[in-house]
Formats: C-alpha cells, structure tokens, sequence
C-alpha cells in the first residue's frame, strides 16, 4: 500500500467519522397521519404545525440532551395499510425516537403493536379512539400515550350531564355512524348509560355517508326520545342535524368532538349547527400563551377549529422533552418509564400537567380538563348552564 493510497483511506475514514457523528447531533421525531385524504385531515395538519413549534422553540434554546430535534412527517391517506407501512418506515429506516399521532383512531388500532415490539414511545395528539393507549396485553409494558380528547371521556361527560339533566333528559335515544369511530363510541356510551342505570329507548345507527336520517329520527321521535347522544364525525354529523329539520324534529343534541369541525358547521348551517352541546380542549376564548402561538401559525390552519389540535401537538413535544431530559437519554424504555413518572410539572399551552402519566394511565387529558362547548354566531364558544354548573367529580362515573 502507497503512502498516496493510506493518505486518501485516512482521509475517507475521517469522513466517514465526521459524517456519523453529524447524524448523532440531531434527534428525529417522526408524525404519522392523514395529511390530505378525510375530512379530519386538517387536524393532522394543526398537530403538526403545533408540533413543528414546539421544536422551533426547543432548538431556540438550545435544543434537547445537546442536539436539535427534527420532524419526518409521513401522511398515511386515512388508509391502514398506508398508516402500517409508514410506522414500520419510521422506526426502521428513519430511525426516529418517538412517533407522534395518528389523525384516524383506526390507524393508530392497526399498527399500535409495532412500537410496542419496538419499544418506541408514541404520543397521540388527534385521534380520540378510547382502546389506543390500552396495553396489547395484561401487565404489559405500553409505549401508547396520549394529548387529545379521549372517547371515553367525553361520554363520561355527556351521560353525566343527562343523568342530571331531569328535567329534559327523560328518554334516551343513542345514534352511531357505522364506522369503527361510530362503534367504538356506541360501546362506551352503552356501557357509562349502564353506571347511571340509563336505558335508552333506542338505538340506530346510519352510513357515515348518508344524507337522509329520517327513518331512523322518526323511530327515535316514535319512542318518544328527548334526548340524543350522537357519536360521529362532523358530516355525518350535520346531516343528522338537517334530518331533523326535515321533520322538525329537535331533541337535545349531545354528540361527540367532532361537532367542532368547520366541515360540520358548512354542511349544518349556521342555525342547524349551534343546536348540539359538545366537549372540546379549548374554545375561543384564548390565554395568552395560546393567543402567541396562535398568531404564529394560525394563517397556517385551514380553519380556526383545528387550533385545538395544534395545542397538543405542542404540549405532546414538550412532554416528551421533559422525559428525554430526565431520562438523559432517547431510548425507548427509559423514557416510556421517565412519561410514566415526570418528576417536574410540565408547563404545557392547555395546561400544566403535574403527573399526568402512570404505569397504569397513559391520558395526559380527562374530562375535568375538557371544555362545554356550542357553536354561536359562526364561534365556537364556552356553554354552561344549571346541569354543568352542578357537576362534580363524583358525577363522572367511568
């Protein structure tokens, strides 16, 4: 070997060194969920804009464990099979540290074994599917946590608020989607109506794309139902609402999230659309830590109603921040141990979360923290009435 030929391996080697240790000074996180495809597809677009500040303002102040964070985003369609391909792509090939997201609860149900295999943390921060952050099995280590609303919690919320609600809330009439999102909400409310010795008098579901409700509304209105707890997404949704009109037919509406979403609002109609009461994590009425990010991204939203979703794409980072930097380390099982143990408040843009993760329970947000919500003059403002002001924590039977 010439004295030329061991100069160019020297050099080629030290190349070969710097190049790695240039891939060490960062620390990929990656998101994966609908970007494009379903009407819930500007929420992923929120959480990731949310996400992406959150990072920004990490790397501002010097980044995390003396590296700076990066975001692979990967949009899945709203499709299983695309959602699998892009987790497995992430951890394997991107070799990312977390995973955040997805946008659609099945999605999250279709590949939530894989970080679980892999020891990779995930934190939900859209999709609200109550059976996501449960263990794969008994006493297992569950790497599945989340910031967003969560199914469950929402009906433990809106059956509590017709337990109480004596005097409107006489007969009870159930209605779902036929999605998995639709039979995944029919369950818990089944199954909380049950705890407060409701049985409703009725129960119907319909096409997540259908128009016309009324066969189903006039069994509801014929069993003489007041009230109607609604699970499903926002057209769907707003159909319902126009179905009623058709009929004139309008018991209280209690329904799901989804109810915050513009498209409900465009396809119900600013009259249709205030009639049903909702949850949500924040409304209008902005602090002023929100209102900063807010004017950061906000031009960025496709409506104002996502800026929710872009809350906790923040407060998602900053918790998996905290745990990296006390777990002085990015590997998976010592920071899912460090979520389910944070030593230090976290101070997050919904709220400052003292603990908010165990070994047991990994829902970073309950119903206590969700907020009584109504559309009003194209808003989405707080609602409170005698019933919400008479609730207490003994109300919300899980």
């Amino acid at each position: 070997m010439t004295i030329f030929t061991r100069v160019l391996l020297a050099a080629a080697g030290a190349c070969l060194a710097v190049g790695a240790l240039a891939q060490t000074k960062e620390i990929k996180l990656g998101y994966n969920g609908d970007l494009s495809a379903s009407p819930s597809a500007q929420s992923g677009q929120a959480a990731v804009l949310g996400m992406q500040a959150a990072i920004d303002d990490i790397n501002s102040s010097g980044g995390l464990l003396g590296k700076k964070l990066t975001l692979v985003v990967r949009d899945d369609t709203s499709q299983p099979p695309k959602s699998i391909q892009n987790m497995s792509d992430l951890i394997d090939n991107e070799k990312v540290a977390a995973v955040f997201g997805p946008t659609n609860s099945g999605n999250a149900m279709a590949w939530k074994h894989i970080p679980n295999q892999k020891k990779i943390p995930v934190i939900g921060n859209v999709g609200s599917g109550t059976d996501i952050t449960k263990p794969v099995a008994a006493g297992a280590d569950n790497y599945m946590f989340r910031v967003s609303m969560v199914d469950r919690e929402q009906v433990v919320a809106l059956m509590a608020y017709v337990k109480k609600n004596a005097a409107q809330s006489r007969v009870i009439g159930l209605m779902t989607e036929g999605t998995g999102y639709g039979q995944g909400g029919l369950k818990d409310m089944e199954e909380i109506a049950a705890l407060h010795g409701i049985k409703p008098a009725a129960i119907e579901r319909f096409g997540v794309a259908d128009t016309d409700m009324t066969s189903q509304l006039n069994k509801m209105k014929s069993a003489g139902v007041d009230t109607i707890v609604v699970w499903a997404q926002g057209t769907p949704i707003a159909q319902l609402m126009r179905s009623m009109e058709k009929i004139n037919y309008f018991p209280v509406v209690l329904t799901s999230w989804a109810a915050d979403n513009v498209t409900f609002f465009d396809a119900a109609g600013k009259t249709l659309a205030e009639k049903p009461l909702f949850m949500r994590t924040v409304n209008e009425n902005h602090t002023p830590a929100q209102k900063k990010l807010f004017d950061r991204i906000g031009a960025k939203l496709k409506g104002a109603s996502a800026f929710s979703f872009a809350l906790h794409g923040y407060d998602s980072v900053q918790l998996l921040a905290q745990a990296m930097r006390q777990a002085g380390s990015t590997e998976g099982p010592a920071v899912r141990t460090a979520l389910e143990d944070l030593k230090a408040p976290v101070n997050g843009l919904l709220k400052t979360y003292n603990k908010p993760f165990s070994k047991t329970q990994h829902e970073a947000l309950t119903a206590n923290d969700f907020v009584w919500t109504k559309w009003k003059t194209g808003k989405l403002v707080p609602y409170i009435d005698p019933v919400i002001a008479s609730l207490t924590a003994a109300d919300f039977k899980k």
